[in-house]
């Protein structure tokens, strides 16, 4: 101890000294939390910890330099804002010194820093005195001259506790924090005992720097010194253990206060708002109602409103705003803006306008959360209008603008926003990359996602693991599979590579590699290299949906209970969507039914299921249902809505209509192109085609692909060949814009026998890198996938199932089923055709699962693109001669092939 002494005497004595003192516990000091900190909790101070320089040397008392920050003087560090001023006690006449504290308070009132440095040459010809030095160094703090207040303080020869507290929150408050550390240390060392403003100081400057060893420290200081009785030291305690994400030390520390202030309440209630916790919020709402008749303040109304759009509790944020109304808090700009947020969140369009209509003040992100808004709303012209009349635009505002052209598919406008970001020298955070590179990935362009590529390799900033992972999913979603691949191996193993697995995962699952998107999720699991949060589970919990991978979605329901994951409504909503997908639609009600609160998404995944199943009536009696709610729904609930129609009864036509109609006057929802798409498919369902073709002339706007397709497949239903043929030049008027229109055009040449042309259009469709998904059915059997495509003979059991199936198309050829050879687009002979027909993904799948599963049992089939009329009839014979029941899901939904006939009618 002697030699520890003799090398870091101030250290020494500053922990022998902190040791003696009694303390007065109110708060026993925690141990460390197993994570995200070290296990082992670290000594209270070590010598370790304090073996810092001691008190800067001296230079001068006023030694300044140009100021080269700025920040207003923060208020915790001392008591008011004339504290330090009148901390000596002057005489009345106008001497120097008090004609000096007088003009300081100016400069410091009125923001004059000229005026505060010419204060400062004046007391240079002074003598030096501690009081006319923390006043002079105070000023400029409150002037946001950190550094000119860091050389005052250097030329101090005896700071005092005082000196010491104000250049530490300065320090804190300036992005400075490991000097503000520095410098706590250094007042331990010089033996100067820290008081309340002290610790608040430090405090700060540990939250900043999220450093849960050295605030627990601090904390250990505060009950050895018996400062746990103030209440603002114990308010920036629960504030830095928020932000370091211990939320139940903050409740712990908040439930052993003896005496609480509004800034305690706020504290707390940010703190659970923070972590999704929102019935405790307004739980503790409502006892700091019942403490002492505190009022609500501005901080207060903005958290819980946060949390009322966090939850969508629409009855609880329009109270909210009762309230605020009340106590005059609702021009309050902060209370404001968090209205915008919470209507916005709630869908009331109107309600936002109006606000932000009467704001008398707004800032930036007054403005920025009205383009958010707009862009939620598909409002994409207010939205840039907005942008457009912002007096002050910041990355925040651009990058607001980046994400909701991206959201609303307006891919090409966010790469030119993107590059006018670059000309106005815009600065370009992590999030405006992962933005553009997430829309360059959408836009699946091979050379664009070269471009941007060789855009951040120019600028150095591909180690930023963010960006790497947005990288990997660009890759993926641009078909560049190697290149993803090799990032994912050179990425660093100290990160989580999560995401990147996920997007790796749902890329395989895209391109039909499905047994490849199992084995890496069960790698990833096996190595350890995945964490099973909300984000994968529900990203895992979809690709079973997508694949109906019935026990392996239950097998992670079954995780997300345990884990505790299936609170979150992200997750739950995931499992209610794979149930439906996976042919279990009791079970996706039962989840549904289980939920503590739904959302928008919740009711849609519900009502989407049902119409999977061909329920049309179901799907009604649930909008019913979600109308009372009060949930506002949303464009795609009303296309789903829409889409129902088809699966009811014909007399119910002139309800549809109704709805049609009344959704921009009474849900002020404007109908889109999916809107009339499905309106016309649901007039086409029943035939009335001249009535759906009457709608899309009568059509507020030009008319695009889908609304042509919807027409084009009704007319092949009903074999209408004057509207087929309408449609489908229509469609080909139109700039291709996807493979759709190459595939149509193709087609239309092959029924014609013109197949010179039908090749020149699928070669024009390589070169400019459109891909037809080719047809692919698949089984899932003993939890492995069983995939096929048409003529497929790489599946193990190949001859095996070739011979089965030809044996059922013999059988099913004796008892009435007719080749339709129509469905064939190959310039070959009729008995080739009969060959390609016979050979199709759906019929080897078929006939896979009748020979590998027992006598009686179903077989399930998906489908990734629609059935063909012929492997309709074909399954539809297969049901019968098998006694089997056939449950197939294509792009239309399910199909129950049973007894020789389908649930959907012939109609899908």
């Amino acid at each position: 101890m002697n030699g520890m002494a003799a090398i870091v005497p101030h250290t020494a004595n500053a922990i022998f000294a902190v040791s003696l003192l009694p303390p007065r516990i109110l708060f026993r000091f925690p141990s460390m939390p197993t994570s995200p900190s070290p296990s082992t909790a670290p000594p209270l101070l070590s010598t370790t910890s304090l073996s810092l320089s001691s008190s800067k040397p001296c230079h001068g008392l006023f030694n300044s330099t140009s100021p080269t920050q700025y920040l207003t003087f923060p208020q915790s560090a001392v008591s008011n804002s004339e504290s330090l001023f009148a901390s000596r006690p002057v005489d009345n006449s106008l001497s120097p010194i008090t004609s000096g504290f007088n003009l300081l308070r100016l400069s410091t009132r009125y923001g004059d820093a000229d005026l505060a440095r010419a204060v400062h040459a004046r007391f240079l010809k002074l003598d030096e005195d501690i009081y006319l030095g923390n006043a002079l160094f105070s000023a400029y703090l409150r002037l946001g001259l950190v550094r000119d207040a860091d050389r005052v303080f250097s030329g101090l020869f005896c700071p005092n506790v005082v000196s010491y507290t104000a250049l530490i929150s300065g320090f804190s408050k300036s992005n400075r924090e490991d000097d503000a550390v520095e410098l706590f240390f250094a007042m331990l060392d010089s033996g100067i005992e820290p008081n309340e403003y002290t610790f608040v100081a430090i405090l700060t400057a540990c939250s900043r720097n999220m450093d849960y060893q050295l605030g627990s420290q601090v904390h250990g200081i505060v009950i050895k010194l018996g400062y746990m009785s103030c209440v603002f030291i114990c308010n920036a305690l629960m504030g830095f253990y928020s932000e370091c994400g211990f939320l139940e030390l903050v409740l712990r520390l908040f439930d052993e206060m003896l005496e609480r202030d509004i800034t305690s309440w706020n504290t707390v209630i940010s703190s659970v708002v923070k972590e999704f916790r929102y019935d405790e919020a307004f739980d503790y709402f409502r006892g700091m109602q019942r403490s002492y008749g505190l009022r609500v303040d501005h901080f207060s109304l903005s958290t819980l409103l946060t949390a009322s759009a966090g939850s969508v509790m629409t009855l609880k944020g329009q109270q909210l705003h009762a309230l605020a109304l009340k106590v005059g808090l609702e021009s309050h700009l902060s209370v404001s803006n968090a209205l915008i947020g919470f209507y916005t969140k709630c869908g009331r369009v109107n309600d936002v306008m109006a606000l932000f209509e009467a704001m008398p003040i707004r800032d930036v992100i007054t403005w920025t959360g009205m383009i958010t808004s707009y862009m939620e709303f598909g409002k994409l012209d207010l939205a840039v209008e907005a942008f457009n009349k912002m007096p002050e635009r910041n990355y925040v505002s651009y990058n607001a603008v980046l994400a909701g052209l991206s959201k609303n598919g307006e891919w090409s406008r966010a790469l030119e926003l993107f590059i006018e970001m670059l000309e106005e020298g815009m600065e370009i955070s992590d999030y405006t990359l992962t933005s553009i590179i997430n829309v360059c990935g959408l836009l699946e362009n091979f050379k664009v996602s070269q471009q941007i590529q060789g855009f951040i390799i120019k600028f150095g900033i591909l180690s930023n693991y963010c960006i790497e992972t947005a990288l990997v999913d660009m890759y993926t979603r641009c078909g560049r599979m190697e290149d993803a691949k090799k990032m994912f191996h050179q990425r660093s193993l100290e990160n989580d590579c999560t995401a990147m697995l996920t997007s790796m995962i749902c890329r395989y699952a895209r391109s039909g590699q499905l047994n490849e998107a199992i084995s890496l999720f069960h790698s990833g699991q096996s190595e350890g290299a995945i964490v099973m949060d909300e984000v994968v589970s529900t990203s895992i919990l979809s690709l079973c949906g997508s694949i109906g991978f019935h026990e392996m979605g239950k097998q992670m329901h079954c995780h997300s209970l345990k884990s505790g994951l299936i609170t979150d409504i992200g997750v739950v909503n995931a499992t209610v969507s794979m149930y439906s997908k996976c042919w279990n639609m009791d079970d996706a009600v039962r989840v549904f039914n289980t939920m503590n609160a739904q959302d928008i998404v919740s009711w849609n995944s519900l009502v989407a299921g049902h119409l999977l199943h061909r329920q049309g009536d179901k799907a009604l009696e649930i909008w019913k249902k979600m109308d009372k709610t009060g949930i506002k729904p949303d464009d795609i609930t009303f296309v789903l809505i829409i889409s129902a129609y088809k699966h009811t009864e014909l007399n119910l036509v002139d309800s549809c209509r109704g709805l049609f109609v009344s959704m921009e006057t009474k849900y002020n929802i404007k109908p889109t192109s999916e809107h009339y798409a499905s309106f016309v498919s649901v007039l086409g369902r029943w035939g009335l085609l001249e009535e759906a073709e009457e709608t899309i002339r009568k059509m507020p706007f030009k008319p695009d692909v889908c609304v042509w397709r919807a027409l084009l497949d009704s007319c092949r239903f009903h074999k209408n060949e004057r509207m087929e043929t309408l449609a489908g030049k229509c469609i080909l008027a139109m700039e291709p814009k996807d493979p759709f229109t190459y595939i149509l055009k193709s087609n239309l040449y092959s029924a014609s026998g013109r197949w010179h042309y039908s090749e020149k259009v699928r070669e024009e469709m390589r070169e400019k890198g459109f891909r037809k998904h080719p047809s692919q059915s698949w089984i899932v059997h003993e939890n492995k996938i069983h995939s096929f495509y048409t003529r497929d003979k790489s599946h193990p059991r190949e001859k095996d199932i070739y011979s089965g199936l030809n044996i059922l198309i013999l059988e099913c050829l004796k008892v009435g089923y007719v080749p339709n050879t129509s469905f064939v687009l190959q310039e070959v002979e009729e008995h080739q055709k009969k060959e390609f027909l016979f050979y199709h993904s759906g019929k080897l799948a078929a006939t896979f699962g009748i020979l590998m599963s027992k006598p009686g049992k179903p077989i399930r089939i998906v489908k990734n693109v629609l059935l063909c009329g012929d492997c309709h009839t074909f399954l539809k014979y297969v049901s019968m001669i098998t006694r089997r029941k056939i449950f197939l899901r294509d792009t239309s939904g399910f199909h129950c092939f049973a007894n020789g006939k389908c649930s959907c009618k012939g109609y899908w």
